[in-house]
């Protein structure tokens, strides 16, 4: 299967007043055509940055990408001037910000944005971009499209502006679509409605996806494959079946570990200890070192490589080192990676 996109040895900083922000580290990825990748980890790992890069919307002057490619077709993102960025952005590649009614004009109606990049990119009359636009609205399930089109973003529900939003993403047939946790800002009925619609367009439209969250839960449920972040780097990638029943980064088994179960019976969560990383000064060695309990002596002195595990999966951390002693996850973190796993198989919606 084809990559729609490859990203190489991605480097992103951001010049404080304190010095040099190393955002994202070497980060290195490929996004197969028609397949959904989930990008997951705490907050300040470098998700949203990273898909900021892909799109070229960090904010400037402060950040930059420092190094590395991003391979769009084959076409090397970070070397597009802003002209060439913008005929490709809402076209090519499209974004679903986090909280939909930050993402719309309040002063438009919904139609009119939804028209907006129709009528630039597709050389759409209004007439027919206005057609157009009521019959994404039916795509995303918004009823009496006719009517909605010429309504303002005040008058739809949380959900129902977010269905806006994934309209205006698709309006251009894109291929490719960076989700930046689409649902946290909806309840959980309602999150569930918005993931079932984002897998029923991927089969229609046959989009590939990157999915930003920090819900495992979800991951299990829409992603193809997961890529595990911390302290601006991947530590882990895999098919969701390699990460969720053989995970082998301890950060990866802190994450699922920490995630509540419906049939978790003990009343403490396990929790993953201390905080990131300062990204001023990242720490030598493997940065997740001084909070994972399991952590050998290399690990305060040299960061580990990416291990392969399997003709998919892999993990950067010393404990794969064919010397290092073996180690598994603790008891109470597999039980609940059994729960996990074992609700993402069941029914559709179940996960909320």
């Amino acid at each position: 299967m084809e990559n729609m996109l490859e990203v190489k040895n991605l480097k992103v900083s951001f010049d404080t007043h304190n010095g040099e922000v190393q955002a994202v580290r070497g980060v290195n990825f490929n996004l197969k055509k028609g397949e959904t990748l989930a990008i997951v980890g705490e907050s300040g790992s470098g998700k949203s940055v990273t898909t900021k890069a892909l799109m070229r919307l960090l904010p400037k002057p402060h950040g930059y990408i420092k190094e590395g490619e991003i391979l769009f077709e084959g076409m090397d993102l970070v070397k597009q001037s802003n002209k060439q960025m913008q005929k490709l952005r809402g076209k090519d590649i499209s974004m679903i910000f986090q909280d939909p009614m930050t993402s719309l004009n309040p002063t438009m109606k919904v139609g009119n944005q939804i028209m907006e990049s129709l009528i630039k990119h597709q050389k759409m009359s209004r007439g027919q971009a206005k057609k157009r636009a009521i019959e994404l609205l039916h795509l995303v399930q918004i009823p009496n499209p006719e009517l909605r089109v010429n309504q303002f973003p005040h008058q739809f529900s949380g959900g129902m502006r977010q269905r806006v939003v994934i309209a205006i993403a698709l309006a251009c047939n894109p291929k490719v679509l960076i989700a930046d946790e689409p649902t946290t800002a909806l309840d959980v009925t309602i999150q569930a409605e918005i993931l079932d619609l984002m897998k029923d367009i991927q089969k229609e439209m046959d989009t590939s996806i990157i999915f930003i969250t920090h819900d495992l839960g979800v991951v299990a449920n829409v992603a193809d494959r997961v890529a595990v972040m911390y302290a601006g780097k991947i530590v882990e990638i895999g098919s969701v079946d390699d990460v969720f029943y053989n995970p082998k980064h301890p950060y990866t088994w802190g994450l699922l570990g920490s995630m509540p179960t419906l049939d978790s019976e003990e009343a403490e969560l396990f929790a993953i200890p201390g905080t990131p990383p300062d990204l001023l000064n990242p720490p030598e060695g493997d940065a997740f070192s001084s909070r994972n309990q399991f952590a050998l002596e290399i690990d305060f002195k040299e960061e580990p490589p990416m291990f392969q595990v399997s003709e998919t999966h892999f993990a950067a951390t010393w404990l794969l080192h064919e010397y290092a002693p073996n180690i598994e996850p603790p008891a109470s973190v597999k039980k609940r990676m059994r729960g996990i796993a074992s609700t993402a198989s069941g029914p559709k919606g179940d996960e909320q």
